[in-house]
């Protein structure tokens, strides 16, 4: 093969493939975009706060250490989500019932329907439960966002790359000789005498 031919032939490539990873990065930075916004706008609706600095709630071991840094402010994105499911309303929710889980307190609640501790120990259950879940949602998709963010910018940069070197490879291709080849000899033309 001409050694022209596979540097416009690779070049071309390149280009198709530095195009490809502009147009992924485009619709990656989209992604990171929406869901941030999608997840703030949801997590701000809801108008949960960290309990204030130095206040009771941020006292016990299992608790301050985790939210401290929060201390006061409102709940807004997807690290704060997790801090507060994880390290305030699994806590409080350890408390309900022995540390039994909503399935367990709802299984005992259905066996004594009359038992109002068991009933309001369920409802507790559920509702922590079920808000621990949602913002352990918001957490994941908020990470996914900051993935899809750090995706785009390796897929521009790497259409950069892709880009010059394809340009390289193009005016490597104009300087190269049109006899040259790659991977064998090449044999001219037998001269007539």
């Amino acid at each position: 093969m001409r050694r022209r031919t596979l540097d416009l032939l690779a070049s071309s490539i390149g280009l198709v493939l530095a195009l490809v990873l502009v147009l992924a990065g485009g619709l990656l930075g989209w992604a990171h975009n929406f869901i941030g916004s999608q997840v703030r706008d949801q997590l701000t609706a809801q108008k949960i706060y960290f309990p204030p600095a130095g206040s009771a709630a941020l006292k016990p071991a299992a608790i301050g250490p985790y939210l401290n840094q929060y201390a006061g402010q409102q709940l807004v994105n997807g690290d704060q989500a997790k801090a507060y499911a994880d390290h305030f309303i699994a806590v409080h929710l350890s408390e309900v019932a022995n540390g039994q889980t909503y399935a367990q307190v709802s299984t005992a609640a259905l066996a004594a329907p009359n038992n109002a501790v068991l009933q309001a120990q369920k409802t507790t259950l559920f509702q922590g439960t079920t808000l621990r879940g949602m913002l352990l949602n918001a957490y994941a998709f908020w990470t996914m966002g900051k993935l899809a963010g750090i995706a785009a910018i390796v897929s521009f940069v790497a259409a950069g790359v892709l880009l010059l070197l394809s340009i390289l490879g193009f005016v490597h291709a104009r300087r190269t000789s049109p006899e040259a080849v790659v991977l064998g000899a090449h044999v001219p033309a037998p001269v007539e005498a």
